[in-house]
């Protein structure tokens, strides 16, 4: 062949570095792959006093403190049928035959693109995520037990929320960013940001819910601006966040107060 090959770079070569290994790949698609290994150092990002936390979901595959809503694409399900038609397909050629060959290939080309997608989806949100933010609140959710879940398991691993944790957590690393993890126990849904009153009960079809105090909660943002709270509760006492598994008589529990205590500068009891 003596023209070039048509490549297409996924990021351009620092300047005045060489490339210490060059790895050749095939994916099961089909595709070639050239990855080239160099030294090369990233800028910490601009100092910022801006601050979030983060409730995953399904619905919204990610709400904010600050109210707004990443939709989420559902990438596996807009190509649902797409597979399914090239699975059947696959299914009725002979093995070992070239035309199963071509049939596997079709449906390895159909994965790839929902993996490409999803994936292509989740940096251009991390990148901004940690970009706009100094300090970034997640939970630590436990997907491997949360797959359990007949009826939410397909969704769940179309949300990728594995990699989405996966790739705040280097990037934080990389642009000089604090990303805190609260324990998975922190009943984010139930407190009320309001008075500290802790619900025994919120089952997942309760997107609203009323306090004692009056006051109007909307799920997934309430959720949200309690991990923040409660994280930068954690990040100022320098421990994790845990609840108590009994409230007080009074319904408000210790995460509340040791969250109104941390903000406020006091010292831990």
């Amino acid at each position: 062949m003596a023209e070039p090959l048509d490549i297409r770079w996924s990021r351009p070569l620092p300047e005045g570095v060489e490339p210490t290994t060059v790895t050749v790949s095939r994916d099961s698609a089909g595709r070639w792959f050239v990855a080239m290994l160099v030294e090369d150092t990233i800028a910490p990002a601009p100092a910022t006093s801006a601050v979030v936390g983060l409730d995953a979901g399904i619905t919204s595959l990610v709400t904010l403190s600050t109210g707004e809503k990443i939709a989420n694409p559902r990438h596996e399900r807009r190509d649902r049928a797409r597979l399914a038609k090239a699975q059947r397909e696959l299914s009725r050629k002979a093995k070992g035959s070239a035309n199963r060959e071509k049939a596997r290939r079709k449906v390895a080309r159909v994965h790839t693109r929902i993996t490409d997608r999803r994936r292509d989806f989740l940096h251009k949100l991390t990148t901004r995520l940690v970009r706009e933010n100094q300090t970034v609140v997640i939970e630590d959710l436990t997907v491997r037990n949360l797959l359990k879940n007949g009826k939410l398991a397909r969704a769940i691993s179309d949300a990728a929320w594995t990699d989405l944790r996966m790739m705040l957590e280097y990037k934080c690393a990389w642009y000089g960013r604090e990303l805190v993890v609260i324990d998975r126990w922190f009943p984010s849904s139930k407190l009320c940001g309001n008075c500290g009153t802790v619900r025994e009960k919120l089952p997942l079809n309760v997107r609203k819910w009323t306090c004692e105090c009056g006051a109007v909660h909307a799920r997934d943002v309430n959720a949200a601006r309690n991990i923040l709270a409660a994280g930068l509760a954690a990040s100022a006492c320098g421990d994790g966040v845990r609840p108590q598994r009994e409230s007080s008589r009074t319904g408000r529990s210790s995460v509340k107060q040791e969250t109104q205590r941390a903000t406020a500068g006091l010292p831990r009891p």
